[in-house]
């Protein structure tokens, strides 16, 4: 019986099953992300519970944050290799079974390697193949559809973080943490629900060729003869592994890319803390328990119209080559919530500012994977939201332990928050000045190609003047011979 093709598509179908990825994208943003932010609310029941300080709970947070994004290319890798779908069964499976673990746990060392590593790996080999996928689906609307699927994060923060700290009133937060456990098993119907997509953009590469059969008996034999890697497996044993790689990883040498992959270093190190120490802060100025929840569902609620409303503008035809301006306001305007923080000390206040940071927060975390898409393409999307969401890792592991650290020596969080508030201005601004600086330097070689089009102008119609000048002497020649041959035979 002969097996089915896979049906090739000359562009993304921006509908259809697309819609169906979109929707389990965005149940994998409820289990990943807003768990991962639900975490901040069990800071105080570990603290208290533990004994310990902010600076050793906040690790808690911080490896489980950091295991996500340090392991996303691993992700991609899988993805890649065997499918989305097997990718994301295996990480809701590891991600539920640490939730699981950590119910059970006796000290903090116990939680670092429960909920922060083998659930922050379960989540990784979710997350970026995910997100990944709808890039797949989409390109006309693939803004909105972001935009609707990271929404996932806004909404499951806004639902879960009540639901939460009602499951450690009424369980204890080990109960709650079984609960969860449970929970993030959807993960698993999620993955049921990536159906792989097949674009002609993805055959571009000669690795991927080898196994199709419009391509050539005799490029066949010159690509393996090429490989010096043995294959992973008998699926695809015609692929070789260095050259594949350095295929899917090559757009690391582009400069765009490059000052992007900077500019997330420091972004990612100022908006980390902010969720991990939302609530205590809250706590510590007054607020109750159930406000202080309240905060959190409000930042996530917000962060929905953040994902929904910047995505939908951001793909009108007069916003849409202005995406990376759209990104680098968002992320500054974050910052600059950041700062004011300091200064609001009750709960009136704090209100205003969960809404503007809840939107400009959904806002840039749209953009992410957009504005990736728009500098490596979509054929290397994939392996670029891995790097991009590993580059997140060590900023997620090192902030909320030294903004703990500056709480422990200076007694507020004025210092750790100021701190938040600059490194994501800086990012915003790092990646103006080269957008500016790119513009310059386009100016500046336009102009100079201006000025050879004029001079090769000048040069090339003296060439044709000379040239048509002498044609008539030619012909000047020619008549006079005529005439005076005429003249003879009289």
């Amino acid at each position: 019986m002969a097996t089915p093709r896979k049906v090739l598509h000359s562009s993304p179908p921006d509908g259809g099953w697309g819609w169906m990825i979109v929707v389990g994208c965005f149940l994998v943003t409820i289990c990943t992300r807003a768990v991962t932010r639900c975490i901040s609310i069990f800071f105080v029941e570990f603290q208290t519970y533990f004994a310990q300080d902010y600076a050793r709970t906040a690790w808690i947070h911080s490896i489980a944050d950091c295991a996500t994004m340090l392991c996303a290319p691993l992700g991609s890798f899988i993805s890649n290799r065997v499918s989305c779908q097997v990718g994301i069964m295996l990480g809701g499976m590891l991600a539920s079974t640490g939730l699981i673990l950590s119910s059970f746990a006796t000290s903090l060392e116990h939680l670092y390697l429960s909920l922060g590593v083998l659930t922050g790996l379960g989540f990784a080999l979710c997350y970026s193949p995910a997100i990944a996928m709808v890039g797949k689906y989409f390109n006309k609307r693939k803004a909105l559809a972001y935009g609707i699927a990271m929404s996932g994060s806004g909404i499951g923060t806004f639902i879960l973080a009540p639901v939460v700290q009602l499951l450690i009133e009424q369980f204890s937060w080990r109960g709650a943490l079984l609960i969860l456990g449970g929970f993030v098993l959807n993960l698993c119907v999620c993955g049921a629900l990536m159906r792989p997509i097949t674009l002609k953009e993805d055959h571009e590469n000669p690795p991927e060729l080898l196994g199709q059969e419009y391509v050539s008996k005799a490029q066949k034999q010159d690509l393996k003869q090429i490989s010096m890697c043995s294959p992973l497996m008998k699926d695809w044993s015609h692929e070789c592994l260095c050259h594949c790689s350095w295929q899917e990883y090559n757009f690391l040498l582009m400069p765009d890319f490059m000052v992007l992959a900077v500019s997330v270093l420091f972004m990612a190190y100022g908006c980390s803390p902010l969720f991990v120490y939302l609530v205590p802060y809250a706590l510590s100025v007054g607020v109750s328990h159930q406000e202080a929840a309240f905060l959190m569902s409000i930042l996530g609620v917000v962060d929905i119209i953040g994902n929904i409303t910047f995505g939908w503008l951001t793909d009108r035809r007069c916003l849409k080559k202005y995406r990376h301006i759209c990104y680098l306001f968002a992320v500054g305007m974050d910052g600059l919530c950041c700062l004011f923080l300091p200064v609001l000390q009750s709960f009136p206040l704090l209100v205003p500012f969960s809404f503007t940071f809840g939107y400009f927060d959904g806002a840039y975390v749209t953009l992410i994977p957009v504005v990736t898409a728009d500098v490596v393409g979509t054929a290397s999307l994939s392996s670029a939201l891995g790097v991009v969401y590993f580059l997140h890792a060590v900023p997620y592991l090192l902030s909320p332990p030294i903004a703990g650290w500056l709480v422990d020596t200076t007694g507020s969080y004025t210092a750790s928050f100021l701190l938040c508030g600059f490194s994501m201005i800086f990012s915003s601004i790092l990646l103006c000045f080269a957008r500016l600086t790119k513009k310059i330097k386009r100016t500046h070689l336009r102009s100079l190609a201006k000025d050879a089009n004029t001079k090769q102008q000048i040069w090339t119609n003296g060439t044709m003047a000379y040239s048509v000048a002498g044609e008539l002497d030619q012909k000047d020649v020619e008549m006079l011979a005529i005439d005076t041959n005429s003249y003879c035979n009289r």
